[in-house]
């Protein structure tokens, strides 16, 4: 087994991959669509003579590239990136969901197991931590850069 590129219209990658796997061939075994990749699906079948015949009948695939891949190219894309990546301690964050969503503050704590941040808001009279996810927050300066 091979992993193969498929080359898609932009922002149909969801679509394409959904629409292989639903065609139940025998001989395609999987179909990654990841965020951090535009316009390619990584698809796992036997060989590519398969995956040219499958991709007739759906819109939006344009066609498979030649060569194939091994399962090391591509792992990267099956292990999740923690929400709290990318986040210090002493950065400006803003909140995006939750009840203080749209206020600003300042990461005091994080605890990677459990992906959440502890910060402190800044509009506020008393210094109060609050402990949200790491999904819920968005960097707007970091001591880092």
């Amino acid at each position: 087994m091979a992993i193969f590129a498929v080359k898609t219209t932009a922002s149909q990658e969801q679509t394409v991959a959904d629409m292989i796997i639903n065609r139940e061939e025998p001989d395609v075994h999987a179909a990654l669509a990841p965020d951090s990749l535009t316009s390619y699906v990584m698809v796992e079948a036997d060989n590519d003579a398969v995956l040219e015949r499958l991709l007739e009948d759906i819109p939006h695939a344009r066609t498979v590239i030649p060569g194939k891949s091994d399962i090391t190219e591509v792992e990267h894309f099956l292990s999740p990136k923690p929400d709290v990546e990318g986040i210090a301690e002493g950065d400006i964050v803003e909140l995006i969901a939750g009840p203080f969503k749209g206020e600003k503050a300042q990461v005091q704590r994080i605890d990677e197991g459990k992906d959440q941040v502890t910060v402190e808001l800044y509009e506020a009279t008393v210094p109060i931590p609050v402990t949200v996810r790491g999904d819920q927050i968005r960097v707007l300066d970091s001591d880092e850069r």
